[in-house]
């Protein structure tokens, strides 16, 4: 996928990209890393479509617009998979990590948190912004309010996935590993790159240069997270 693909406006809401994530769990056994994130991931879009019908958003074409072309970057992700090409390099570690034993569950899901949310949703922020004709600051209310669902789903993650005090030790390495990672520093970093993405809209090789190292630099932490810890 090139930095920045061409996306056509949403013609399905948040329930299309349910059915898709659906679709792809099915096809992996317990234990695939893509799978767990996969699993992640899903019961985030359920709780976005939810809100969106309970009126969470403020601006609900924008929400929908956003988590579609969000939801978008990780499905051609997999996609460039199935089809033998090479995934952004964000991606890389997961897909290629995804049945190592020494990794747990909760690694595989953090290190595809970290590169949805590092990578892919600043440039959903961007592509948004290019479908519906606005600005960043116009879509912050809505970054944050998914946010907000993303950090439920971080502490629940947490707790599932995580083995229980009685199989872990504190010097356990996971214990360090997981905790060095923060979904609010992630979302942080993620709005201050979209932002700086923008300003470079018009500035094609400069931007594209910004993204291929922001890509990069994700990935890195990426496999980081996937240090085998057993």
């Amino acid at each position: 996928m090139t930095p920045f693909t061409e996306f056509p406006a949403p013609t399905h809401g948040v329930d299309e990209v349910v059915r898709t994530l659906r679709a792809l769990g099915g096809r992996w056994p317990a234990g695939d890393g893509v799978g767990v994130f996969n699993r992640v991931y899903l019961t985030v879009t359920e709780a976005v479509g939810r809100d969106v019908l309970g009126g969470g958003f403020a601006d609900r074409e924008a929400a929908v617009t956003l988590d579609v072309l969000f939801a978008g970057r990780y499905v051609a992700a997999v996609r460039a998979v199935d089809g033998g090409g090479r995934p952004p390099a964000c991606w890389r570690p997961l897909f290629q990590l995804r049945r190592h034993p020494g990794v747990r569950p909760v690694q595989f899901a953090l290190s595809g948190m970290n590169a949805h949310i590092g990578h892919d949703l600043a440039l959903a922020v961007v592509d948004t912004c290019r479908s519906l004709g606005c600005e960043p600051a116009d879509l912050e209310d809505e970054f944050d309010r998914v946010g907000e669902v993303l950090t439920g789903l971080e502490e629940r993650v947490r707790e599932e996935l995580m083995p229980g005090p009685d199989l872990l030790e504190l010097a356990d390495p996971l214990t360090h590993l997981v905790g060095a990672w923060s979904l609010e520093r992630a979302r942080d970093a993620a709005w201050a790159a979209a932002r700086g993405l923008w300003a470079l809209r018009h500035l094609p090789e400069l931007r594209d240069e910004t993204v291929a190292r922001l890509d990069a630099a994700v990935g890195l932490v990426s496999r980081c997270l996937l240090t085998p810890t057993r």
